[in-house]
């Protein structure tokens, strides 16, 4: 059977199943409905929203057992692909996994956003995020809105936004602990431990991890280190404050391609982000008062083609992303909310060279090494007004001024139709940016200080229906973008141009106590193709949950996903068969083991970088 057909044979199947859930879904309860902050800063019923969120809580972060978010994000969300080459660890710099797309735009170019707590994560040299950093131990949810974000989260929310809603301590007095152990294939082992404690108006929460693994080939050996600790204290019913960090290190190693293999190519990192915050809560008012900042150290082997012509000079780089962010949401009348706020974020980076035999800072041609700070203060509004029962209208409006970029308006609008209670149909217009960055404007030959941002317009027409115990979603999308950074006879310029449309469904439908089914689809079409953006991607989950037992299966299928472009165009179709087994021993303790890629595919993500076949991981968990 051809490919082609193949692909039609599968998503055929796969939408037939989502549809056969319609027939068969009770309609005897209705599923509580979500509450997100992504989309609106304030908390706020998912229904009331014209732009596209999708939640996935920390049962659905934990049940797996994996370290990391993004991989189950990857699954549950339609539209996002994460890329990846090891067991273990995405890595930074040359030949790195970990970046993140979302409807063919990359955040690896800066281009989509990651959060946490709505406070902006990325390398201040680079704009990309740092994937290792994301760890499943700080998060009580992720939030991911599809589309631009840009009037509340300015630059590099072009493309959508993952917020990492970080955890908070039971709400009864009390301490609880939890530990995770767990060793598997190629020498991995991972370790998590978290304890929280609520006593009267404090809480707090502290975490720790540890894993490694040798992963599948030569000199790709990963380890991570790091914790993340919260406090917290309510002084009224209305007012509470907190103050939190999380730092990771991780010591990696670049192998290089089957083809061309590398030696000595060694990465130490290390990743931090502090912040405090005072939050308000009333009944027709909420807001916050923030500090926050992320920062990196970097230092980095290039790596030799010849072991015995090892490299003489380390990469090293400083960066820093500070800022302060301001929001306060009102209920003036009936029916409305009033959102507005001011961001201010000062940009630091630091790039350079320094000797391995002493040390010192070495010179370097060609712009190969710099220092830049940048600062960014915006001010945005938006409004959104229910009009009778079934009409919601929504607009923001964001300036945004960048001292060497200069000032960007960014409008969005759109509305909330329901013609039934438990249906909604919405419509979207939202404009993204992105600044370009430190290494774009001066760093390296192709470097270019007249630069101008990114822009990219997004039209969105969405249905979202819950019929009993199933629930599900239909998304229509197109983008068009302009003023892409491109490097043109050596030289970054304001020419290049996106135009990508395309289509996502996703279900959720619990058939009884025991089992539940959840299925999503993306198709995308791209006028310019891009590198780790499949054309197609399904997945289709069952979750079973008898007495002792609780099973978890994933099935995801891969379609034309790009890993070169150009004229030595290049594209992978696969499978992946995941499940994790979990045993209850008693309460206070669980044994779980994981299987990844059990129907053994071989493929590639990353090109040049073939994945493992089936691994294996297992372990205890032990909470008291």
């Amino acid at each position: 059977m051809k490919k082609k057909a193949r692909k039609r044979l599968f998503v055929s199947l796969m939408l037939m199943m989502t549809i056969g859930c319609v027939c068969y879904a009770q309609s005897d309860s209705l599923s509580l409905q979500e509450v997100v902050v992504t989309g609106t800063r304030n908390a706020v019923d998912i229904r009331h929203l014209p732009m596209t969120v999708t939640v996935i809580g920390r049962e659905t972060l934990t049940e797996q057992h994996q370290t990391n978010v993004l991989p189950t994000v990857m699954q549950q969300v339609p539209g996002v692909f994460v890329t990846s080459r090891a067991m273990m660890g995405y890595g930074v710099s040359t030949g790195a996994a970990g970046g993140i797309n979302m409807r063919g735009i990359a955040g690896s170019a800066g281009q989509l956003l990651v959060l946490i707590d709505g406070h902006p994560q990325y390398q201040g040299i680079y704009g990309h995020p740092i994937s290792d950093s994301y760890q499943t131990l700080m998060a009580e949810k992720v939030e991911v809105l599809r589309g631009p974000a840009s009037v509340l989260y300015g630059s590099n929310a072009m493309g959508g936004v993952i917020n990492i809603v970080t955890r908070n301590s039971t709400p009864t007095n009390g301490v609880s602990t939890n530990i995770n152990l767990g060793v598997g294939s190629h020498g991995a082992i991972q370790t998590e431990a978290t304890n929280q404690v609520r006593s009267g108006k404090f809480s707090s929460t502290v975490a720790a991890q540890y894993e490694r693994a040798d992963n599948h080939r030569p000199r790709m050996n990963f380890e991570q280190y790091g914790g993340y600790v919260k406090l917290g204290y309510d002084f009224t019913p209305h007012w509470n404050a907190y103050v939190d960090a999380n730092v990771i290190h991780f010591n990696a190693s670049y192998p290089g391609t089957t083809s061309s293999p590398l030696y000595d190519a060694d990465q130490w990192i290390t990743r931090g982000v502090v912040s405090a915050a005072l939050e308000n809560h009333y009944n027709r008012t909420s807001g916050a008062l923030s500090v926050y900042s992320n920062f990196g150290r970097h230092k980095i082997d290039d790596g030799t083609n010849n072991p015995m012509e090892p490299t003489q000079r380390y990469f090293r780089s400083k960066d820093a992303l500070t800022g302060v962010s301001w929001y306060q949401s009102a209920q003036l009348w009936t029916g409305n909310r009033l959102t507005v706020g001011v961001d201010y974020q000062h940009i630091y980076g630091n790039a350079y060279y320094t000797s391995k035999a002493t040390g010192a800072t070495l010179d370097t041609p060609n712009k190969q090494s710099g220092k830049s700070y940048r600062n960014e203060i915006a001010g945005y509004a938006d409004i959104r007004q229910d009009l009778f029962s079934w009409l919601t209208l929504d607009a923001g409006i964001r300036v945004d001024h960048h001292n060497v970029s200069g000032t960007e308006w960014i409008p969005q609008a759109g509305l909330v139709i329901r013609p039934i209670s438990t249906g909604e149909i919405k419509l979207m217009a939202s404009k993204g940016f992105r600044n370009p960055t430190m290494r774009e404007m001066y760093l390296y030959p192709p470097s270019n200080e007249e630069l101008e941002p990114e822009r990219i317009w997004n039209y969105e027409l969405s249905w979202r229906h819950r019929v009993g115990a199933f629930n599900y979603g239909a998304n229509f999308f197109y983008l068009k973008g302009d003023n892409m950074i491109q490097p043109v006879n050596r030289k970054n310029v304001n020419t290049g141009e996106i135009e990508n449309c395309g289509a996502e469904i996703e279900a959720q439908y619990r058939l009884n106590r025991h089992w539940q089914l959840t299925t999503n689809h993306s198709l995308l079409h791209m006028k310019n193709k891009v590198i780790a953006a499949p054309e197609y991607k399904g997945f289709l989950g069952a979750n079973f949950h008898q007495h002792r037992w609780n099973i978890i299966a994933g099935l995801q299928y891969i379609n034309s996903l790009y890993t070169a472009v150009g004229d030595n165009e290049k594209k992978e179709n696969f499978w992946l068969l995941n499940t994790t087994i979990n045993y209850t021993i008693s309460k206070n303790a669980s044994l779980w083991v994981r299987g990844e890629n059990l129907l053994a595919q071989e493929y590639e993500i990353n090109l040049g970088f073939p994945m493992p076949r089936a691994t294996f991981m297992g372990g205890a968990s032990i909470h008291f």
